[in-house]
């Protein structure tokens, strides 16, 4: 399912990253900013991504806007990215060992074993 498909479930107003923009082909900066993620996420015909490209190369706010968007992904890609401790995985498994063991114990069914990793 597309982005466009998934917003039109969602009740908001339908998007259509394709849709004709306005004065010979150069978009306004409520259509850039409309069409930002798209653009961002690589979802625009190639014609509408050099309309909405030069949007962005000659309009400071709207370059300033695709330029924060596009550090704050790297910023949150690297964040995700970060392993969890082996400790931590190690705590949780024991605690969902001790877990299962209760309910065991207490003649409940169990999930099956309890590895995280």
């Amino acid at each position: 399912m597309d982005r466009e498909e998934q917003e039109s479930g969602s009740g908001q107003a339908e998007l259509d990253p394709d849709a004709p923009i306005t004065m010979a082909g150069f978009p306004s900066c409520d259509e850039t900013i409309e069409r930002l993620y798209y653009y961002l996420d690589g979802e625009l015909t190639e014609q509408r991504r050099e309309e909405i490209g030069r949007h962005l190369d000659l309009c400071g706010p709207c370059g300033s806007a695709v330029e924060f968007e596009a550090e704050l992904r790297k910023v949150v890609a690297n964040r995700c990215r970060e392993r969890v401790p082996d400790s931590l995985i190690d705590r949780v498994a024991a605690a969902l060992d001790a877990e299962q063991l209760r309910a065991r114990a207490g003649g409940l069914e169990s999930a099956g074993p309890a590895d995280p990793r």
